[in-house]
């Protein structure tokens, strides 16, 4: 869903994203004509880490558009970037997985000159004909386990690298066992309210620890927060987050479960997935913020779209008065002017003023710009 030339005709920018998300194939496809230095290949990021300069030296008088993949490992070199877009008016794309290792230590982020954007796994829209619920459900959105003929044990490869490649590599822990315990716990805690004493206790870590480990999850992009929504006046909200994996697949393989139909974790899935699909949604295009509402009193709504769409999210076929009691208490604040309840029922109907969607409809309506 991004269109890459129509970005870099623009300004430069950061294209970010958990690893696996398809970065390198994007920029293959979308700029085949494109300088690529990919810092994955050790003799590129050899020959770049003894002299930036190259990367002006190699350039030829007519090109515009430089890519560099994986800019995290080597970001001494955004300073020559930075040069190079001053003195020759080129344009970067700066691939990376974790906005963690180039916000340390004084790292020079072009002073504004380049934007940011999110890459995420595959979306409704990009799959078309080849959407699939319980294939997205019990495998997740990673494109290479998407189509895999072996999923779960391609899942369970993905978070031992990603310890392994983001953790130990870039050695924002020393701890790996504790920081790989943490993560399990973490899992448990996928669509929650958090409690950082509860999770400290079961991951055998100080609870200063357990904010670190929260924020490196946060920066490697693996983790999205989703903030309280504080406006309710008859009802007092509460004004804590809750916290969700970038994908359901690779929340699940760390939970070391695969979600039934029926269950409380296919529940779970289902509402991870979809905050997956709102989350893509804002960062290709709208940009509108996300948040959700929880009342000391009890009541909660899932998912709220900038200050005019509630979602409430039930994974049944057979939603009831009682399932829509949220929705229908923040209606009563009049702050809100569309409720929707996305289910797995068959064809769309109206309760009251709640609007049921099946979540085919949803999607549909989500993507084709109906939801703002």
């Amino acid at each position: 869903m991004l269109d890459l030339r129509r970005l870099l005709a623009a300004k430069s920018h950061f294209l970010l994203g958990p690893r696996q998300t398809g970065k390198s194939f994007l920029i293959r496809h979308a700029l085949p004509d494109v300088r690529v230095y990919d810092l994955l290949d050790a003799p590129t990021f050899l020959s770049l880490s003894q002299s930036p300069t190259r990367i002006e030296q190699e350039l030829t008088p007519g090109e515009r558009v430089v890519a560099i993949d994986e800019i995290q490992r080597l970001p001494e070199l955004l300073n020559e970037v930075h040069r190079v877009i001053e003195t020759r008016g080129v344009r970067f794309l700066l691939t990376g997985s974790s906005a963690r290792k180039l916000r340390r230590g004084g790292v020079n982020l072009l002073g504004g000159r380049a934007r940011t954007k999110h890459l995420h796994p595959l979306t409704f829209s990009e799959l078309g004909q080849h959407f699939d619920l319980h294939r997205a459900l019990t495998r997740g959105l990673l494109p290479a386990i998407y189509f895999s003929d072996d999923p779960r044990a391609d899942l369970e490869a993905y978070t031992g690298s990603y310890l392994q490649q983001e953790i130990v590599a870039e050695g924002v822990t020393r701890n790996v066992p504790a920081f790989s315990r943490f993560l399990r716990v973490a899992a448990f805690c996928n669509a929650t309210l958090v409690n950082f004493t509860n999770v400290a206790n079961d991951a055998q870590v100080p609870r200063t620890t357990v904010h670190e480990y929260f924020e490196i999850l946060k920066d490697t992009l693996v983790l999205h927060e989703l903030p309280a929504w504080k406006r309710t006046k008859k009802r007092k909200p509460i004004g804590t987050s809750k916290y969700y994996f970038f994908d359901v697949g690779v929340v699940t393989a760390l939970q070391g479960r695969t979600p039934a139909p029926g269950t409380p974790e296919y529940g779970e899935a289902f509402e991870t997935y979809l905050l997956h699909e709102l989350v893509a949604h804002r960062d290709y295009g709208t940009g509108t913020p996300l948040t959700h509402w929880r009342s000391t009193s009890g009541y909660e709504v899932d998912f709220i779209i900038g200050e005019e769409t509630a979602i409430e999210v039930k994974a049944k076929a057979n939603v009831s008065m009682q399932d829509l009691k949220s929705l229908r208490a923040l209606q009563e604040e009049r702050l809100v002017t569309r409720a929707l309840c996305v289910c797995l029922e068959p064809r769309p109907r109206k309760v009251d003023s709640v609007q049921v969607l099946p979540v085919r409809d949803f999607l549909e309506a989500l993507w084709g710009g109906e939801l703002g």
